[in-house]
């Protein structure tokens, strides 16, 4: 512990570092002492500190002349540890080699706006310099004197009043000035300190120039890629769902009482989703739970007494959405180049996907539904099963979604991830497959980019593989919609609920 002294006494620990290595010598500002800028009287020699090396390896301070002395300073584990009065008007160092930081006190950290005068000849000061605030011309001054031992007389006894525009009259008065305030000899750095030090300098640049050479950066091209994936995405997708009051209207049974063991199940939330197929038997205690409530929810759903009630209104939903698919693929770079059969192939293929990944926008994942604006259409899975669907694909889907949703995509990684899906090469009845699996790989580079750029190590290589899963995931899951939507054609009361954009798209019963 430390008495106070004037509130300016302040401590530095060595951390256990070698006797031999420099000490940090805690200063403080220097006062200006005995001119016309100065604030008193200069100090006696008897008023200095001393600092001195005790038998216990650390050092203490010591003042002559005077009671407002700091008790000796006491360190465990054999640091270095000094202590120092707010204000040093002259220092002498025993058995020590001394650096040159500077530690203000607070009340002088929170005056740093005010302006600073050189304690030597009152100009305006650049900052401590050897152990006082100073000018450049007067730190000069003092370091070519100290290192060439000079030895001045002054021709009016030493009374000369040092200014900015007389300094260069009487270098006797101005060295005195120096060492008044504080100034020491032993902080000035040698020759071979000063070259470790700008050797140092240099490296440190040279580091920073490299990480700035070698941090991950996109290309111009790349990122122009991006632009226009996101503008095609922002034209063909409206967030505002302002097209679906065209559409037939939603009509929900009331047979479907919310009241029954039927209610929609709620996925749980400590569940990790994102390796899920529909083609999985083993699962977790937690998907266990899940796949018990949708399997009571599907016996309770097949019991209502009109299965497609809400066959005319999702079909025109999903009509709308190919649409909008059409138009973001032919905005991609290099598919309008594609011959017409390849590109027929590839959104036949991919269609269901991206209507899949874009729904992931409106899904939320508090009570599993699609949200598209007002009440009147948010979807649950309860209306999805009364278009035809069941459990074998609505499962996987609302896990696949809360997965997707739990990866925080960014709207350049959403639109990636959709265009790589577009571009599969490994799509059946493809003509022209490398030159697919070229524009595949642009993508999927200018992806990869972008994660790395933009998302901090460790997730930055965690997530182009989830993203990758997501794709085979909706693999498994287009399959199964091919599979029922075959079903749902077929038992469909009323042929005029699928609309002839979905008969093209999925086939008909009869192809």
């Amino acid at each position: 512990m430390v008495g106070g002294v004037g509130g300016g006494v302040r401590r530095w620990g060595g951390g256990g570092r070698s006797r031999e290595k420099s000490i940090e010598v805690v200063r403080s500002r220097a006062r200006v002492h005995g001119t016309d800028v100065g604030r008193g009287e200069a100090r006696t020699p008897t008023d200095c500190v001393t600092l001195e090396e005790s038998k216990s390896g650390t050092y203490g301070v010591r003042e002559r002349g005077s009671e407002r002395g700091v008790s000796a300073c006491s360190n465990s584990g054999g640091s270095h540890c000094l202590w120092a009065m707010s204000e040093l008007p002259c220092t002498s160092v025993q058995n020590t080699v001394v650096s040159t930081s500077a530690f203000l006190t607070e009340e002088e950290e929170e005056d740093d706006n005010a302006p600073r005068i050189c304690g030597v000849c009152g100009d305006r000061a650049t900052g401590y310099h050897f152990n006082a605030m100073t000018c450049e011309g007067c730190k000069g001054f003092f370091r070519r004197s100290m290192k060439r031992s000079a030895s001045f007389t002054c021709p009016f006894d030493g009374r000369c009043s040092i200014t900015k525009d007389n300094r260069r009259h009487c270098q006797s008065c101005r060295l005195k000035r120096c060492k008044d305030i504080g100034m020491m000899k032993e902080l000035i750095m040698t020759e071979e300190e000063l070259q470790r030090k700008k050797e140092m300098i240099m490296k440190r640049k040279m580091e920073d120039s490299c990480k700035e050479k070698c941090r991950p950066q996109m290309s111009e091209e790349q990122e122009q890629l991006i632009a226009t994936l996101i503008e095609a995405h922002h034209k063909t997708y409206d967030s505002s769902y302002s097209d679906f009051g065209q559409f037939r209207p939603p009509v929900r049974k009331d047979e479907f009482d919310s009241s029954d063991d039927c209610s929609m199940p709620e996925a749980p939330t400590d569940c990790s989703f994102g390796s899920s197929t529909p083609g999985e038997s083993s699962m977790n205690s937690g998907n266990l739970g899940l796949l018990a409530s949708f399997e009571n929810f599907g016996q309770s759903a097949s019991n209502m007494t009109s299965p497609f009630s809400m066959l005319p209104h999702l079909s025109d939903l999903v009509s709308y959405s190919i649409q909008k698919v059409i138009g973001f693929a032919k905005s991609i770079p290099g598919f309008r180049e594609l011959n017409t059969e390849d590109q027929i192939v590839l959104l036949k293929s991919s269609v269901i996907e991206i209507i899949m990944l874009r729904s992931n926008e409106s899904f939320s994942s508090e009570d599993n539904s699609w949200v598209c604006g007002s009440e009147e259409f948010k979807y649950s899975i309860s209306d999805v099963t009364q278009a035809g669907h069941n459990m074998e694909l609505l499962e996987p889907l609302v896990k696949f979604q809360i997965g997707l949703k739990k990866l925080n995509l960014h709207e350049a990684e959403h639109v990636l991830l959709m265009a790589i899906c577009i571009f599969s090469p490994d799509r059946p009845s493809l003509l022209e497959r490398e030159r697919v699996e070229a524009i595949q790989e642009r993508l999927s580079e200018t992806l990869r980019a972008y994660i790395v750029c933009n998302h901090p190590p460790p997730s930055s290589h965690l997530l182009y593989p989830k993203m990758v899963q997501k794709l085979a995931d909706l693999r498994s899951l287009n399959e199964e919609h091919s599979k029922q939507y075959l079903e749902i054609s077929r038992e469909a009361g009323d042929p005029s609920d699928l609309t002839p954009l979905l008969l093209e798209v999925f086939g008909s019963p009869l192809s």
